[in-house]
């Protein structure tokens, strides 16, 4: 249900991430899992570890937990990143298989590679950026839209992020000032600019821990960011399995992103919290059929389910033979399969008549 191209269904991100460890050659068998999966997308990370962490940087615990103790951020990301050369492979590959290729920028230089070199089709946008201020500004100026998750933020934060947006898209290429808070709440609260993030902005509900306790995922917050901020809201998930994902689906998400990797015993930060590919695949045909099942609001007769209404209710039988002349009573009047005959609706109205012709047992009245 992604609103980008009049597309009506949800819209599946394989999240590739970094989990291929740094080799161009495994980047192309997560490419050609997601294509197998039948996700619309798959989505790598693009950045430079000396532009996206200082040397001393720690690791999170949950990549402490996979990776070398002993080594900092720096030197995790710097094992996992890809060359420029390795994006071009990667996106012809994807445009030859038929899938969106997208990948994440953590830097203003990684931002411009992507929108105006590799040419991307939309921008997705990390929990850890939302409050990266020059990289939403340049973000928005690209005119691309842009999915944003919204992992570790409140709702002020997600406003001040939406505002940066609009004054981004508002702004344009042409030459600006730096933005004061002024014009920044100005751009957020004009028609144009809302109109501008309604078209172009959809909001990810996110947890962001790998993988994210059950208790605090919170679906319900899904509803909250689409009533606070009147955009599409979709859902990154890093849970376990894959039933939160189909959930959120159920609950309206127009995006579900979902980490995936070719083998979670594999060392490297994010494979233990991903997706294998028989699970992308149960993942993918899962929320195809909820797509289906959530169907119209309208509660009527279906078409298949009229075939089997007159099998499945009841009409008024005799219970036991009936001379004509008797009076229906409760122990001569009953309610028995099948329902083509006088609704037991009726029931209490059939109480006390007389009956016009004789009825032996089970005959319909």
């Amino acid at each position: 249900m992604l609103k980008l191209g009049g597309n009506l269904k949800t819209y599946i991100i394989a999240e590739a991430g970094v989990n291929h460890n740094g080799s161009l050659e495994k980047a192309l068998q997560l490419v050609d899992v997601a294509v197998s999966a039948g996700a619309d997308a798959v989505k790598f990370q693009t950045f430079k570890a000396e532009k996206q962490v200082t040397y001393q940087a720690p690791k999170a615990s949950y990549q402490m937990n996979r990776t070398d103790k002993s080594e900092s951020q720096w030197e995790m990301l710097k094992k996992l990143e890809l060359d420029r050369e390795a994006y071009l492979v990667l996106k012809a590959y994807c445009h030859e298989k038929k899938i969106d290729f997208l990948s994440t920028p953590f830097d203003i230089e990684s931002l411009q590679y992507l929108a105006f070199d590799l040419g991307v089709s939309l921008l997705k946008l990390p929990s850890g950026e939302i409050t990266h201020g020059p990289l939403l500004l340049n973000s928005a100026t690209t005119g691309l839209p842009i999915i944003i998750s919204t992992g570790m933020s409140k709702i002020g934060e997600i406003e001040e992020a939406l505002s940066i947006l609009a004054y981004g898209y508002l702004e344009g290429k042409k030459d600006r000032k730096y933005p004061s808070l002024d014009d920044l709440e100005k751009a957020y609260l004009s028609a144009e600019g809302q109109a501008l993030l309604r078209e172009k902005v959809t909001l990810l509900h996110c947890t962001s821990e790998y993988p994210a306790p059950f208790n605090q995922i919170n679906l319900k917050a899904m509803d909250t960011l689409r009533s606070a901020f009147n955009l599409s809201v979709g859902y990154s998930d890093h849970s376990t399995g894959i039933a939160v994902a189909i959930a959120a689906v159920a609950r309206g998400a127009t995006v579900i992103e979902k980490h995936f990797t070719l083998d979670k015993n594999m060392l490297g930060p994010d494979h233990q919290a991903s997706l294998e590919p028989d699970e992308l695949n149960e993942l993918v045909k899962a929320v195809r059929q909820v797509e289906k099942a959530i169907g119209s609001s309208l509660k009527t007769i279906t078409s298949s389910e009229i075939r089997n209404r007159d099998v499945a209710r009841k009409s008024l039988v005799a219970s036991q033979s009936i001379l004509a002349g008797e009076v229906f009573t409760e122990e001569n009047l009953t309610c028995k399969r099948p329902g083509i005959g006088i609704s037991p609706m009726q029931y209490w109205q059939w109480l006390g008549k007389i009956a016009q012709t004789d009825y032996k047992k089970d005959d319909l009245i």
